[in-house]
């Protein structure tokens, strides 16, 4: 087993790994929109926080040895059910023709006031 702390400057911040690697699959941890060269919350519109939440994932899976075409699962936390369909139209254009398995869980509130977080399962 190997654990993943830092890929380039996104680092956990807390007591867990960005991703942990276990017989070539790779388990990242919950991403937020942070920005990856200066570690600094990027808030923004939803389908910025998207965008930066799945780039942050794709960069974690790729320091892992893999890429996000082998992604197997996905789990998207969003701060309102209503924002889904602008949260669709970003996932759906990230990924194109791969489809993952995939869950959508509305909540309340996230950590620090993001309106996105997403973890992700994948092979190497």
């Amino acid at each position: 087993m190997k654990s993943i702390f830092e890929v380039g400057n996104l680092k956990s911040n807390g007591h867990y790994a960005l991703a942990t690697v276990y017989q070539n699959t790779v388990y990242v941890s919950g991403q937020f929109a942070i920005n990856p060269e200066t570690c600094e919350k990027k808030f923004g519109t939803i389908e910025e926080e998207t965008l930066q939440a799945l780039k942050n994932v794709e960069m974690i899976i790729e320091a892992s040895g893999s890429k996000k075409e082998k992604i197997l699962r996905m789990a998207l936390y969003i701060q309102d059910v209503k924002l889904w369909d602008k949260v669709y139209a970003v996932y759906k254009e990230f990924f194109g023709e791969h489809k993952p398995a995939r869950t959508v869980v509305p909540t309340n509130e996230l950590h620090f006031g993001f309106k996105i977080e997403i973890d992700a399962i994948a092979y190497i």
